[in-house]
């Protein structure tokens, strides 16, 4: 018969990563941890650089740490090292390379539908990122162009010319990670950035110029034509360039077609809703990290939201 875990968590962040080893610190017995990338903490291995430094806080918020996860102000190294050195103690089963499909509530227990296997809990915990989900442009985008014009960066290849458009996180999180493979150009309407926390600020301004990055700030899109099958990208300047491929980054909202497939109730905003334990409407179905906080949160909230969490299924049991 197949295993029915005590919990499952879904994503391998601070905040899945906390609930994983609070929970089997406070006594759950059979835990799985699902990431849909091929490692626990993607952001910090993918967009900050090497000894990079980690805080515990963000932007000045001072949180006490509730749990018993002592995370301290660090590199990006030594912050993977530690979580490394949690979950190897931890005696937690993973699933790597796993997309969740869905989650479906029957009689008292989930399944929860990965593009590799499924799984039965009693518990689950949703920790992931708010993943952008775009907003489409004012203006035409060719029907012929469809395969050329995308909203996320599944469709992505290497040493492609590349336009991305947005002046949120996810834009710059999308722009430096493909310059690596890519000629990249990202363009945002507004002359300054305003909305990126400070990793992401500093790390767009240090790329800005090189090789393989550079930014066209202050002016607009005006439309998009079919060049001979490529994208011909017409801007407010006058001028026009035409690329491989453009990706648009620009809206900031949390992944509401994921939370609706897990069976999680939003709100007239389309903020996922919940109560004061990060407990949803479905019983036995919480959120915690990114996608419960309103602007961006800290790793020391994402782990006190999974030692909340934790403490709360045990009380319930």
């Amino acid at each position: 018969m197949q295993q029915i875990y005590d919990l499952v968590i879904i994503g391998g962040g601070p905040g899945g990563i906390g609930a994983a080893v609070e929970a089997k610190v406070l006594g759950l017995e059979h835990i799985m941890m699902i990431e849909k990338g091929d490692n626990h903490s993607q952001t910090i291995r993918k967009f900050y650089k090497d000894n990079k430094r980690v805080d515990k806080n963000y932007k000045g918020q001072e949180i006490e740490l509730q749990g018993s996860i002592d995370f301290r102000d660090g590199t990006k190294e030594s912050t993977l090292n530690y979580f490394d050195s949690l979950l190897d103690k931890g005696e937690i089963d993973y699933a790597f390379n796993a997309e969740v499909e869905s989650i479906v509530k029957e009689d008292n227990e989930f399944r929860i539908v990965t593009t590799k296997a499924g799984y039965r809990a009693k518990h689950v915990i949703v920790a992931i990122g708010t993943m952008g989900k775009p907003n489409k442009p004012d203006y035409t985008l060719p029907l012929s162009l469809k395969e050329r014009i995308n909203f996320n960066l599944d469709k992505c290849s290497q040493n492609e010319k590349l336009l991305i458009v947005g002046g949120g996180n996810s834009a710059v999180e999308y722009a430096i990670e493909l310059s690596k493979t890519n000629n990249v150009t990202l363009n945002y309407r507004r002359d300054t950035f305003s909305r990126l926390n400070e990793i992401n600020l500093e790390l767009i301004q240090e790329y800005n110029g090189q090789e393989k990055l550079r930014l066209r700030l202050g002016m607009d899109i005006v439309s998009i034509e079919n060049e001979n099958g490529l994208v011909k990208v017409n801007f407010s300047d006058g001028y026009y360039t035409i690329y491989d491929r453009v990706i648009y980054a620009i809206g900031g909202t949390t992944p509401v077609d994921f939370l609706r497939k897990c069976g999680i109730t939003l709100d007239n905003d389309g903020k996922p809703e919940f109560d004061e334990n990060f407990e949803t409407k479905a019983k036995g179905l919480y959120l915690a990290g990114d996608i419960a906080v309103k602007s961006g949160g800290s790793i020391a909230i994402a782990l006190n939201h999974a030692y909340h969490i934790v403490s709360h299924i045990l009380k319930s049991n």
